[in-house]
């Protein structure tokens, strides 16, 4: 069950990250308004204080935490972009989730 409530905060961490640098670049490459700076800002502080709250060293955190982002990344690019993954961006995201559960799962047995 812990390894479900880590997961979930990776994905809350990264969704934070990405929206709080997706609007800046609606503002900067899309002509959006500058008023978008502001809930990106309060998105990236939100970021910040979630990497906060994982359970592992930072490092050891950063690491996994960068394989679920990827994950995150790829699927706001469908959601959001509607550009659809290809299947290499799958198996490049699978392989970078599988490196993310060894780092989280080698850290409680270590």
């Amino acid at each position: 069950m812990e390894l479900f409530k880590i997961f979930g905060l990776f994905v809350a961490t990264a969704l934070a990250e990405i929206v709080g640098c997706y609007l800046p670049y609606l503002w900067l490459k899309h002509d959006r308004s500058a008023w978008l700076l502001l809930p990106a800002a309060a998105s990236l502080a939100l970021f910040v204080w979630l990497l906060t709250l994982h359970p592992h060293a930072a490092g050891r955190v950063y690491a996994a935490y960068g394989g679920v982002y990827i994950g995150v990344a790829l699927v706001w690019l469908w959601v959001v972009d509607a550009v659809r993954p290809t299947w290499t961006d799958a198996l490049g995201t699978s392989v970078c989730l599988l490196g993310a559960g060894i780092i989280v799962l080698g850290a409680k047995s270590a």
